[in-house]
């Protein structure tokens, strides 16, 4: 039986309803703000008329060659303006944009190629050899559009079928896209890690990106016509979201081809940057800047940051140079950041140790996604909210994918129960904050006891001496297993193996410290995570 609300005359139709995508996003500020800022690249400069025109241009060039619906535009390159016209316009032609990741060998862009079905490939010339490389192992070879960065320095060498701007110059600047028909339609298809096999494609889909671009800005309080700066690469979870975050907010995206200390202070300060994003790796990398690089900077400026842990002592130093950081905990399967450590008006009077350590907590979640808990694996039963027993962490709701391309039995196994499982260990806090303590497979378990890494490196981020750390487990005949840290030193700082562990002993349970300590570099993904598997083989043979 239907109640009055259901009954016919109220239903959807094309004056009530229109399916959630970020075209929107472009369409609207480019409507509304054609002559600001949009793109800020050395000496380009592109406001959003012009940047509207070329991401139409590349849609309409590629429709006209009969790609359309459900194709997918793979990309590879770094943080330039094609990348983010890239982000408009292969969903602007229902096509499905494939973000590579500008780290991974030849074999590997090639599995993605072949598994995401590409048919087009557009390519920065940096990156030419390994283009060339891979499409030697392509099935179906792509259309092939070079990018030449003139900011590239004559870094490479053009590749493949045409350039981009060619490609462009097919295209019509007055075409006009209004996104799909369907919301689930795919937008995005960006492939994990692969660090444990052959890497999964993970699909996102118009309503997901929409929301995720709206939650960052709501999330992040971000206000009209923020100055962002590109340090997050676009390929991460396209960028987590912040192409169409920032251009649903009418902001400037200043890009920027390499990470250094330098080059992000220099920008912040010339570029009167407001908003940046990257992993804790890239905050340590700007506190090893400079001091006069940090005095030219006199203006506030906002850094969010997630993709591991960061240690409460990195918090604690970034805000002490002034720098506000939003602490946020995603995935890739979940758009990127679906929590977010918000933070409460009560806090703001605790001393510096003791906000760092409420921010280093992953939160609640974002205002878009339904459902954050940590529960039992097992029961799916929610674990006590005592801040001690650890469960997995599990989400649900908008901001979750559509599920593993062609993979049917993983997509089965990752929403088992009726929520995403993201393999993370976790504790609730009383307050309802959840805290990682690890992912499932980095937990060291010693004697019977479980060993958070993460708890035992926030240890080490401590000693003045330390600039980066890692923990992992080492095989031990007594204990089973014993944690192993592996150690990169502040530069000229000076520190021994014995002064290390004594410092832990000081600040942990004896039972939680690393009985080794490695000096070294610490091997890392292109994202800055860093690659803990490769630190266990290590281990072994401590």
């Amino acid at each position: 039986m239907t109640n009055i609300y259901e009954q016919r005359g109220l239903g959807r139709n094309a004056a009530n309803h229109a399916p959630l995508s970020p075209v929107s996003f472009l369409n609207r500020t480019a409507s509304v703000h054609p002559d600001r800022a949009a793109v800020v690249h050395g000496p380009v400069r592109r406001t959003w008329r012009e940047t509207a025109e070329r991401c139409r241009r590349l849609a309409s060039a590629l429709r006209g060659r009969g790609y359309g619906k459900g194709d997918t535009i793979a990309i590879m390159a770094p943080n330039v303006p094609e990348f983010l016209e890239a982000s408009f316009g292969a969903p602007m032609m229902d096509g499905v944009l494939n973000a590579l990741n500008i780290r991974l060998d030849a074999g590997a862009i090639a599995f993605i190629l072949n598994h995401g079905e590409a048919k087009v490939l557009i390519a920065d010339r940096a990156f030419a050899d390994t283009v060339e490389a891979a499409l030697a192992g392509v099935e179906n070879r792509p259309l092939v559009v070079c990018i030449d960065d003139p900011l590239a320095g004559g870094e490479g060498r053009l590749v493949g079928d045409m350039t981009y701007e060619d490609l462009l110059a097919e295209g019509d600047p007055a075409a006009r896209f209004h996104g799909p028909e369907d919301e689930w339609q795919a937008i995005a298809l960006n492939y994990t890690s692969g660090t444990t096999g052959d890497p999964k494609g993970v699909v996102y889909h118009h309503r997901g990106a929409y929301m995720n671009g709206l939650g960052n800005a709501v999330t992040w309080a971000m206000p009209h016509f923020p100055v962002y700066l590109w340090t997050l690469p676009m390929f991460h979870c396209n960028g987590w979201c912040f192409p169409w975050t920032v251009t649903a907010m009418a902001g400037t995206h200043v890009c920027l081809r390499g990470l250094t200390a330098e080059a992000i202070l220099a920008a912040i300060a010339k570029r009167r940057v407001t908003h940046l994003c990257g992993a804790p790796i890239v905050m340590t990398m700007m506190l090893a800047g400079d001091d006069a690089l940090w005095d030219a900077i006199r203006h506030p400026v906002k850094m969010m940051t997630a993709g591991a842990a960061p240690p409460a002592a990195v918090l604690e130093r970034m805000e002490a140079k002034g720098v506000e950081v939003t602490h946020v905990y995603g995935l890739t399967e979940v758009y990127g950041p679906a929590a977010v450590c918000a933070w409460r008006p009560e806090w703001d009077g605790l001393p510096p140790d003791g906000k760092a350590a409420l921010k280093a907590r992953q939160g609640v979640a974002y205002v878009v996604q339904e459902g954050l808990t940590v529960a039992d694996p097992e029961t799916m039963a929610p674990v006590p909210a005592d801040g001690e027993t650890m469960g997995e962490v599990m989400m649900r709701g908008n901001i979750t994918m559509a599920g593993y391309l062609k993979n049917e039995a993983a997509t089965r196994k990752a929403f088992e129960g009726g929520w995403f499982r993201t393999g993370d260990l976790a504790v609730a806090h009383p307050d309802g904050y959840i805290q990682v303590r690890d992912r499932s497979k980095d937990i060291v378990v010693s004697g019977g006891e479980n060993i958070s890494t993460i708890e035992v490196e926030g240890a080490l981020y401590r000693h003045p001496a330390v600039a980066e750390a890692a923990v992992v487990a080492r095989p031990d005949e007594t204990w089973g297993e014993t944690p192993c840290a592996f150690v990169t030193l502040r530069p000229g700082a000076e520190a021994t193996e014995r002064e290390i562990v004594d410092f832990c002993r000081d600040n942990l349970a004896h039972f939680k410290c690393p009985r080794h300590v490695v000096f070294t570099d610490l091997p890392k993904t292109s994202t800055g995570k860093i690659r803990k598997f490769v630190l266990r083989e290590r281990a072994k043979a401590v």
